[in-house]
């Protein structure tokens, strides 16, 4: 049974786990099969290695998961093709016993490998070059998509600059209303002040020595 671990991941963790869950991906296993044998290699559970994955490792990896993705895709139409071919082989070499015990021929080793090769040959050539036309277009698109990135890259890298001056402003632009609110409200205190003054009674005093109040 594998042991539960609490400690935090380690880099060696995380680049285990990305390794096995690319290899997965691009060999067309599941992810949960490479979460199961990452827990077996780390002692954790495959529960937490899915986390670790979707939450964390998964975002420094996306172009590697598509280039993954790709290969997948090679991959399999290779294995199609190979198996169309041999199928072909197989049908060349019925196709040849028949006619042959139609026309009362004796069916020899040497006479069916060498013309059940020349046409597998044949048909190989046509897929070789069918395949190699399917790479070159994937190829294409994976440069395209390259340049792709590199674009939204730098567009992410102004939007950054111009979210950065923004905040700048509005720090500024915040800090300037601080101010002048404290200003108006210095200049309210000020203007009761002159008006309480203002009011206030005053008095002088006669030559009887009475106080005698001022309008």
């Amino acid at each position: 049974m594998t042991a539960v671990r609490q400690d935090a991941w380690s880099p060696d963790d995380d680049l285990i786990l990305a390794e096995v869950t690319l290899r997965h991906i691009r060999e067309g296993g599941t992810q949960l099969g490479a979460f199961e044998e990452v827990g077996e290699r780390i002692g954790r559970t495959s529960a937490a290695c899915g986390f670790r994955w979707n939450s964390c490792v998964r975002k420094r990896y996306e172009e590697a998961i598509q280039l993954a993705k790709q290969q997948r895709q090679k991959r399999n139409y290779m294995k199609k093709q190979t198996a169309s071919a041999t199928s072909h082989v197989s049908s060349i070499a019925v196709v040849e016993h028949e006619e042959r015990t139609f026309r009362h021929e004796p069916l020899t080793e040497e006479s069916l490998s060498v013309e059940a090769v020349i046409r597998f040959l044949r048909q190989w050539k046509t897929t070789y070059q069918e395949l190699h036309r399917h790479i070159k277009a994937l190829e294409r698109d994976l440069k395209e998509r390259d340049e792709q990135l590199l674009t939204l890259r730098e567009e992410n890298e102004h939007l950054s600059k111009e979210v950065n001056n923004v905040q700048t402003d509005y720090r500024a632009v915040n800090d300037d209303y601080k101010t002048l609110i404290q200003i108006m409200d210095r200049a309210r205190r000020l203007t009761v002040l002159s008006e309480e003054e203002e009011t206030k009674p005053r008095f002088k005093m006669d030559a009887n020595g009475n106080l005698e109040r001022i309008e």
